[in-house]
């Protein structure tokens, strides 16, 4: 005769007890595995996803595993219904509150990745981000457990929403600028001393708050933006530049003779081409202007810094001078030609052949 202990067979409460054992224990032994080799995944890796995955695996804790493993064990056994949904309660609950940890451990190693390098304002600024996000991971949880043991939320979670919606109306602006500066915090368009220019105004990057950006002008002067208005703007960040473009117009006077002018792209070529630090791109004839033949020279110089692109342009240019003065070719500047009619000249204007010849035009 098999012997009975509420409800069910001594053998049904061993098997219970086994399965609640051996889950525990497959669980951890799992959760044993898993950290381990995640862990020297994260060693050998420069990611930042396994360095996450491997503190949160970290934070799962003994009770979450006991409580599911009591869960699956009660499973075997037939229990009143108070029973089985006060057990299956303190599961999810357990389930759910492992989860916000999972999530706070996630968000707080986040913002350690984000925090290693800034300056004191930007982690200012992220803490007080990155301790919302926490509030609502844990609010989130919160409700759930609520949710879970009975509780009627939805009076609360209507309140909350109503609150939330007359709060964001009313801050709007505020908050606008507060992601705004999350955004900024998270894709980095700039960072604290990058020399930008954004519509107008440029100056190097020296504050990065909550609700404003801060530039240092060429002035001196200080240029505050709200970080809302500064997203919608386009940045160019030039601290960021690998090289800098060069581009500018030679003008050469008319009369100057067409063995001359077919010199001019190969003498400028062996100018800029004589420099290690350009890369020479092209020098074209491409325009006859209203006084001048015009040059355009493009060459690439392979730094961003500015004073040493202005030393290199200046001593391309005053090459360029100097070659203009051996071959004798001459630069434009504007000129008008201007007749006067006289009694005897046609009403219609005078032909071509009587217009003066190009070698009696001096500039």
């Amino acid at each position: 005769m098999d012997l009975v202990f509420a409800g069910n067979a001594v053998e049904d409460w061993l098997i219970a007890l086994g399965v609640a054992i051996g889950s525990t224990a497959a669980m951890m032994f799992i959760r044993a595995f898993a950290l381990r080799r995640m862990h020297a995944l994260s060693q050998r890796t420069a990611t930042r996803l396994d360095d996450f995955v491997t503190k949160m695996l970290a934070k799962t804790y003994l009770v979450f595993l006991l409580a599911i493993g009591v869960y699956l064990g009660s499973l075997f056994v037939v229990l009143p219904d108070r029973y089985s949904l006060v057990i299956s309660r303190v599961a999810v609950g357990a389930l759910l509150l492992q989860l916000g940890i999972w999530g706070d451990t996630g968000v707080r190693a986040w913002r350690s990745q984000l925090l290693t390098q800034g300056d004191g304002a930007r982690k200012a600024s992220a803490t007080i981000l990155f301790f919302m996000l926490r509030l609502l991971v844990w609010t989130v949880a919160f409700l759930m457990l609520l949710d879970n043991f009975g509780f009627n939320i939805t009076t609360l979670v209507a309140s909350l929403g109503i609150g939330g919606i007359a709060v964001a109306l009313a801050t709007q602006n505020i908050l606008g600028d507060l992601f705004a500066s999350l955004s900024i915090m998270l894709d980095k368009p700039f960072e604290i001393g990058d020399f930008i220019i954004v519509g107008d105004a440029l100056g190097a990057v020296e504050y990065i708050g909550l609700k404003t950006t801060r530039l240092r002008g060429l002035g001196g002067e200080q240029i505050v933006f709200s970080n809302g208005d500064l997203l919608k703007s386009r940045i160019h960040n030039h601290k960021r530049m690998q090289s800098r473009r060069v581009a500018f117009v030679l003008r050469v006077a008319y009369g100057t003779s067409d063995q001359k002018l077919a010199l001019i792209p190969q003498l400028v070529r062996e100018i800029v081409s004589a420099r290690s630090d350009v890369d020479f791109e092209r020098t074209h004839f491409f325009r006859y202007g209203e006084w001048s033949l015009d040059y355009e020279i493009v060459y690439h110089f392979k730094s961003p810094d500015y004073i040493l692109h202005m030393d290199a342009q200046q001593a391309i240019l005053l090459e360029i001078y100097r070659a203009f003065e051996r071959e004798r070719i001459q630069f434009a500047h504007p000129l008008s030609v201007v007749r006067v009619a006289e009694p005897s000249d046609p009403a219609g204007g005078w032909l071509p052949h009587s217009m003066p010849q190009a070698s009696h035009l001096r500039h």
